[in-house]
């Protein structure tokens, strides 16, 4: 780290802390040269995650999307949408996948929600599945109603 009084390269950290709950550094830094001393943040580098759509095009995953149908179904539930939605951010940041489907974060957003809340997946199913009519309906609470038995 260069030092902004005499641009000598090398300095000490004499206090590091951290800030936004963790997210980020502040450094307290010494410049071995001149002997001033000047402060330094560190940010996480997030990787931008592009999602392809079902009819093709891509966008930048956009956590407030997810989040909408997360609260939606979690509507008047015991269920927070929002870490299941920071849950599945941190998930594809941690893959290093630089592409995911819908579907993909559609599964994960089903996966999380079934082992915390089953009306909430069955809300968020429906719509995610598109069901057409009643029965469709009924197949997927059988279905998991069997997996609860076994």
């Amino acid at each position: 780290m260069k030092c902004p009084s005499c641009g000598f390269a090398e300095s000490k950290v004499v206090d590091s802390r951290p800030i936004e709950e963790g997210s980020s550094i502040r450094r307290r830094r010494e410049c071995m040269s001149c002997g001033k001393r000047f402060t330094t943040f560190e940010v996480i580098d997030h990787i931008q995650v592009i999602v392809r759509k079902k009819d093709g095009s891509k966008e930048l995953f956009d956590r407030s999307k997810l989040l909408s149908g997360l609260m939606k179904a979690c509507q008047k539930r015991a269920v927070s949408a929002e870490s299941i939605a920071a849950e599945i951010e941190t998930e594809l940041q941690n893959s290093l996948r630089p592409e995911v489907t819908t579907s993909e974060i559609g599964e994960m957003a089903m996966q999380k929600l079934k082992a915390v809340d089953e009306v909430a997946y069955v809300r968020f199913a429906s719509v995610y599945r598109e069901f057409k009519d009643v029965e469709t309906f009924m197949a997927e609470l059988r279905e998991l109603r069997q997996t609860k038995k076994d």
